[in-house]
């Protein structure tokens, strides 16, 4: 190989690879290499929590982009290795082996780390987590052969762990500390549609609670010891409590962090020529209650969108991340659709019955449409991006959004 890059790209993630396509696409001519631990080249995060586990997926499904495209791409892809060390003074990195690349731009795509939990008994063998495809596999393996599994953490990934496990007939729990679902991303309305939603496929829940050890029998975990004293027996534990953001690197290279590598609206970071994307980034987002707040979101569009802003930077013509945050969700035959970012003070309209499965919520703030966040209501979902991207006034009333009748593309003009 040879010595230099004129982009390195240390994470072979959604963001590093979207920033190298979009790069090119951009017209950026020079070398790009790509460096990721993994066996794998940049794939699909999402199946890992549900189609895997279902058979919807397979391991040969989930590459984002063929062979062929980054070979036509001239994008290079260094796998299964890893950079130990960044020396951005000097415009270089330290590979695991003990070589050295140098670089003209590097990017930052490290992304995160499943956050591990902190009891006795969770090094037992049935105590899984989902981050990797390896992990998912295991879990598929374990799930084989298990009855009763309880999931930790009731977030996006612990929530659609369960459905998947209560889908192939597990007797399945879910435990989570704070007192309903979801509770930092959605509104209470849509937490309560998807407690139901859950019970009614036979999942159970202990809210409110924290764990206090993992049991064990013959060095397989056999139980979830609550700190209320509650025992949950069960034969397979899956831990769902969030992620860490991988910023070890840029911290022992003095680039700044907070719960992230410190960024701009270009994924600049505090150390000349070196960017950071995806879930390893924090920035201000102009979508966010303050703004002027650095945020992670950790989502496959954010990395995506902050990273095609860094790729623009590249090639001389900067276009600041200014993109709607958006997400999504499939559990059951339910799916979860949330654009912007709410706030616990925003005013909440219900539009439509979530005994019936399909509605839409409404987060105002300030008199403009903050947040839309829909239950199978796919076209109020892309409507809700656009009205939360044109800053919508909610000059119609609570009692007037909450009308089906009422014309929500009024809002637009």
């Amino acid at each position: 190989m040879n010595a230099r890059a004129a982009l390195l790209i240390a994470g072979a993630s959604y963001a590093g690879l979207q920033l190298a396509a979009s790069a090119r696409n951009l017209g950026f001519e020079g070398r790009i290499v790509m460096i990721g631990d993994e066996a794998l080249p940049p794939y699909q995060r999402p199946p890992l929590s549900k189609g895997l586990l279902t058979g919807k997926s397979t391991v040969e499904s989930l590459p984002v982009k063929s062979e062929a495209f980054y070979r036509e791409s001239g994008i290079e892809l260094l796998l299964g290795r890893r950079v130990a060390a960044l020396a951005p003074e000097r415009q270089q990195v330290a590979l695991d082996d003990g070589s050295r690349l140098e670089y003209d731009w590097l990017a930052l795509t490290t992304g995160a780390r499943c956050r591990p939990l902190p009891v006795a008994g969770a090094d037992l063998a049935g105590v899984l987590e989902v981050r990797t495809v390896d992990d998912a596999l295991r879990l598929d393996a374990a799930a084989g052969g298990a009855r009763r599994a309880c999931i930790i953490g009731g977030g996006f990934i612990g929530l659609e762990v369960a459905a998947a496990l209560a889908g192939r007939g597990l007797d399945v729990t879910v435990v989570e500390a704070l007192p309903r679902l979801l509770a930092r991303a959605v509104t209470p309305q849509m937490s309560a549609f998807v407690e139901d939603l859950h019970r009614r496929n036979g999942v159970r829940f202990a809210f409110g609670q924290a764990v206090s050890a993992l049991q064990g029998d013959n060095g397989k975990v056999c139980a979830v010891e609550l700190a209320s004293g509650e025992r949950i027996d069960c034969d397979l534990v899956v831990v769902g409590i969030g992620v860490i953001p991988n910023t070890g690197l840029a911290e022992a290279a003095g680039i700044a962090c907070a719960n992230g590598i410190l960024t701009d609206g270009l994924g600049q970071t505090s150390a000349p020529r070196v960017l950071a994307a995806g879930d390893c980034a924090a920035f201000p987002n102009p979508y966010a209650p303050d703004p002027a707040l650095p945020i992670r979101l950790e989502s496959i569009q954010a990395a995506n969108d902050l990273a095609r802003a860094a790729a623009s930077l590249l090639v001389g013509a900067p276009q600041p991340y200014a993109a709607v945050p958006w997400f999504w969700s499939d559990q059951y035959d339910a799916k979860l659709q949330m654009a912007g970012l709410m706030a616990a003070d925003d005013e909440v309209v219900v539009r439509g019955d979530p005994a019936g499965g399909r509605f839409t919520v409404f987060c105002l703030r300030k008199g403009r449409m903050a947040a839309v966040h829909t239950a199978s209501r796919p076209a109020e979902h892309m409507l809700g991006r656009k009205l939360v991207a044109a800053g919508a006034s909610a000059s119609a009333s609570a009692a007037q959004l909450a009308d089906e009748s009422f014309d929500l593309k009024s809002l637009l003009a």
